[in-house]
């Protein structure tokens, strides 16, 4: 009996110690979330060739710190930001959509407070001096039937020397010439790297844009790709078919830094 007894207190042990160390995983795991690094997918292909559909991001809080929209459901624990620091151009953001504070965008930070945003055939100006781009090589992407579809894309040299890849798939699009916009204090201009497939701060209506985008919105910096899967919609990864994971899989793209 003695033994019996014995047994049953360290099978109690044993499962207290595992639900301690859930439970302590559980809190690290939301403690990381919420103050740290969340984690995003790609929706669309707004920021191509620089995040694809079916990427997966961590998201740095801590890069300029915390608002209302840092925490779950947005709770309004305090107004503004605290342990602040500005976005630098160049920056690829995930802020809180200003129209209606919930809807989760990813962007690339073009303008700061006060400047003056333009785009002239396809040029970007800021502040009247135009944006150095130069031709790369075409993005390529391969539709379902085989059929080879190549995109021109260019690099572009922001003022404080950030490098990225944009798209310029038609010539005279719907946001090609548009501006100039002024940047109010406390907001920035955003705009995707697919230029002629996004909706960004060049779109000002109130009811479908983006428009102008608060300091307080912004939730965090992209910082790294940890997972990424060539997939046609968001969530669309064949968890049932794990026959096919190794070649729906981009191995390429992960641990790649977001720039």
């Amino acid at each position: 009996m003695a033994l019996d007894s014995e047994t049953k207190k360290a099978s109690e042990g044993g499962w207290r110690d595992i639900v301690t160390i859930f439970v302590h995983a559980l809190i690290i795991a939301f403690v990381v979330r919420v103050f740290l690094y969340q984690p995003f997918n790609i929706p669309s292909g707004s920021m191509q060739s620089t995040l694809l559909i079916g990427d997966y991001l961590f998201v740095s809080k801590l890069s300029y710190g915390y608002s209302r929209y840092s925490f779950p459901f947005g709770l309004n624990l305090f107004s503004g930001r605290v342990l602040d620091a500005e976005p630098k151009r160049g920056d690829v953001v995930v802020f809180k959509l200003p129209r209606d504070n919930s809807t989760d965008y990813i962007k690339r930070v073009i303008g700061l407070p006060g400047d003056e945003i333009s785009v002239r055939r396809s040029i970007l100006f800021i502040n009247g001096r135009e944006v150095p781009r130069r031709r790369v090589s075409d993005f390529v992407q391969i539709e379902e039937n085989g059929r080879e579809v190549r995109t021109p894309r260019y690099e572009e040299t922001l003022p404080n020397g950030a490098k990225y890849n944009v798209l310029d798939a038609k010539q005279n699009g719907e946001f090609d010439d548009v501006g100039p916009y002024k940047v109010p204090a406390g907001h920035y201009f955003m705009m995707g790297d697919n230029r002629d497939n996004s909706t960004d701060s060049r779109e000002q209506s109130p009811r479908y844009g983006v428009g102008y985008v608060p300091y307080e919105n912004l939730v965090g910096r992209a910082d790294i790709i940890f997972f990424s899967a060539a997939v046609d919609e968001p969530d669309a990864f064949r968890l049932t078919s794990p026959w096919t994971w190794p070649f729906d899989i981009r191995w390429r793209r992960i641990f790649n830094i977001v720039r």
